[in-house]
């Protein structure tokens, strides 16, 4: 059946066209690893059987530029607090843009969902990309019953993580076949290495990370080990320069924490970056310091640059990075334990070329974003109820 034929199959609600409208939900579009993936999404899901609309709980900024130019985007304004006529202005734009397809993403739109069956989409999901700094280890209470209550409300739950697939059936009681894991993925081909394959060379050794500067991510933790590390690293050691990529509420709070500590001059803070690719490529270790994560894009894009990562061992974090393969896991929090890994990632440069390489083979080899891409296509016509036609094999590489 070709392409054509099977989307004839579905009468698609609007009329419009013979692609299913799929409309994704997010509480706001701005840098960030989920909205990343969400822009992916939307660029690579097959043009000639989807179509995209993008709703905003609250707003939007300049990083809607990266959609397509024929995907729309609307954003409800949500007052603070219940805010119950966003719910109202939903039901009708729903009603107006008749999608065949909701796809929240987060807990913050998964209240969504009910007005979303009741305006009368047919296939609802609702994915699950990390966790809030105020359920850190999802006992929450409130939270795990709210997922419950509004299960009924979804066709299915997708996690990014086997970790957070487990919390939704054990602890939020969820039933399994209710339950989809699929990994985010990543451009392999946008994000790679160097063209060199020699070990890490020169004057300098430059640790970095990426992420919005939020508590969850505590980049605090980095500032302080990579200030240690200064401190007791040998004379002839390399120069060692930090590099802190991102913007947030904690970006003040970090520039004065790195000014006290005397590392200003071997820091870098630009704050968000258009060219990640290459400021990735620039650095040789890559750090995740997070208290909480599902499985973060940016490890995914240092991965794919070529990059060993040290992460702390939370959440979906040991799915990436296996432990003396491709990086090291660390506990949370613990800056003078994470001070010695960096030490000793900084004083054997072979190391770093060694899981460096293992790191982009396993991004290339598990991580691709055609597998994502595919795995959505797919759950979105299961729930329509028609056949997805096999995707060309040339692309799947990436």
């Amino acid at each position: 059946m070709t392409a054509a034929s099977s989307a004839s199959v579905y009468a698609v609600r609007d009329g419009q066209d013979s692609r299913p409208l799929v409309a994704h939900i997010v509480y706001r579009l701005d840098v960030g690893g989920l909205e990343n993936i969400l822009i992916e999404l939307v660029r690579n899901l097959p043009r000639d059987r989807f179509r995209h609309v993008i709703i905003c709980i609250a707003d939007y900024t300049d990083f809607s530029v990266r959609l397509p130019e024929d995907v729309s985007i609307h954003a409800l304004h949500k007052s603070p607090g219940l805010g119950l006529g966003m719910f109202l202005r939903l039901w009708r734009l729903l009603r107006q843009l008749r999608p065949d397809v909701v796809h929240s993403s987060n807990l913050a739109a998964l209240e969504c969902q009910p007005v979303a069956a009741l305006s009368g989409v047919p296939a609802r999901v609702h994915a699950e990309h990390g966790w809030d700094m105020a359920d850190l280890d999802g006992t929450n209470p409130k939270y795990r019953h709210l997922r419950r209550w509004l299960s009924p409300w979804v066709h299915r739950h997708v996690t990014v993580s086997a970790h957070l697939a487990r919390y939704l059936t054990d602890s939020a009681g969820i039933p399994p076949t209710r339950v989809r894991h699929i990994v985010n993925g990543v451009d392999t081909e946008r994000f790679h290495p160097t063209e060199t394959t020699a070990p890490a060379a020169g004057p300098t050794f430059v640790i970095g990370t990426v992420g919005r500067m939020a508590p969850v991510k505590d980049q605090a933790t980095l500032v302080t080990a990579f200030a240690r590390l200064c401190e007791c690293l040998p004379a002839g050691a390399p120069e060692l320069r930090l590099v802190l990529l991102g913007a947030g509420p904690e970006s003040d709070r970090l520039r004065e924490q790195v000014r006290a500590l005397g590392i200003a001059d071997r820091t870098w803070m630009p704050g968000n970056r258009s060219d990640m690719p290459e400021q990735l490529r620039a650095i040789d270790l890559f750090v995740l310091p997070s208290l909480a994560e599902g499985i973060p894009v940016t490890v995914l894009e240092a991965m794919a640059s070529g990059l060993p990562v040290v992460a702390s061992n939370v959440g979906g974090l040991p799915e990436l990075v296996e432990d003396g393969i491709t990086g090291t896991l660390v506990e949370p929090g613990d800056a003078e334990a994470l001070a010695r890994v960096l030490a000793d990632y900084a004083g054997d440069r072979e190391r770093v070329r060694r899981e460096g390489l293992a790191a982009r083979e396993r991004a290339v080899r598990t991580f691709g974003l055609a597998r994502m891409v595919d795995a959505y296509a797919g759950l979105y016509q299961e729930l329509l109820g028609y056949p997805m036609p096999e995707r060309d094999p040339a692309r799947r590489s990436h």
